[in-house]
């Protein structure tokens, strides 16, 4: 599938965005969810990229900074795959699996792209220093400005090569590649995916959010609830338990409150 120019610029002003959000994670355009999502609401193939992005999340979940080690490059993984899944025009489960190991192998050569960049800013950050000594806060601004854009580019450039690489070549590329390959990829995939879903339950592993763990799991096999019903049902228990908490801690002993065993939570509660 080729795109349109309405498209291709869409898709470079998103993957320059997410090349921005990798370092600055204000917004986080460089999240497999919001990346695939956003190309693929650019390129009129929404729902299909939102299932892509949510596959690639649980995976890049799992991706995290140890020590000195950087993690593969999310925002490469997300934007070039959800223009290969849509370029090659195959949306099935088959399609988006293929989508998915290219993800991980270009999120793995987004590492290299990522040492270019840092090695690019030491020059960068020697220039904004300079202006520094100077009391030149305007050229401080401009130099952080140019170091931001680099990180955007990082992202945006290869992006264009693939928005410009003719989808023979891109459907030709992913058949030539070996079995063994892409199910290990698959598999290892697999592997991180579990990582993921840990780091999920860790974050949940509180007393207050147990009951809607298990409440997702109770609503998960109801096939008539739409994705705006289920949103509905969420806030809905979202404003219904804020609301017992508000009433319990107002109400005995003076408005103080017994610690909830979440020492994360009683400290936010403080707040």
């Amino acid at each position: 599938m080729d795109f349109n120019i309405l498209s291709i610029l869409a898709v470079i002003v998103v993957a320059f965005l997410a090349g921005m959000e990798g370092v600055l994670d204000q917004f986080q355009f460089h999240q497999p969810i919001i990346a695939c999502s956003l190309v693929g609401l650019a390129t009129g193939h929404l729902s299909e990229c939102i299932i892509l992005g949510g596959a690639l999340q649980l995976i890049a979940m799992g991706w995290a900074n140890i020590g000195a080690a950087i993690a593969p490059d999310a925002a490469l993984a997300s934007v070039a795959s959800a223009i290969i899944y849509v370029k090659t025009g195959t949306f099935t489960d088959e399609g988006r699996n293929l989508a998915i190991v290219a993800a991980i192998t270009l999120g793995t050569v987004g590492l290299a792209l990522t040492m270019v960049v840092r090695t690019l800013s030491v020059a960068i950050v020697h220039r904004a220093d300079a202006a520094a000594e100077k009391g030149d806060f305007r050229g401080v601004e401009f130099w952080h400005m140019v170091a931001l854009a680099c990180q955007g580019l990082r992202i945006a450039i290869p992006s264009t090569f693939l928005l410009f690489l003719p989808t023979e070549t891109v459907q030709g590329a992913l058949a030539a590649l070996p079995d063994w390959f892409t199910k290990g990829m698959a598999i290892g995939g697999g592997f991180v995916v579990a990582v993921g879903y840990a780091m999920v339950i860790n974050m949940m592993a509180t007393p207050e959010v147990w009951p809607f763990f298990f409440l997702g799991f109770a609503l998960a096999p109801l096939n008539q609830l739409t994705l705006i019903a289920t949103g509905i049902i969420g806030v809905v228990l979202a404003v219904v338990y804020i609301r017992l908490s508000q009433n319990r801690g107002g109400s005995g002993g003076g408005g103080s409150q017994a610690g909830s065993g979440d020492p994360l939570g009683d400290i936010l509660n403080d707040y």
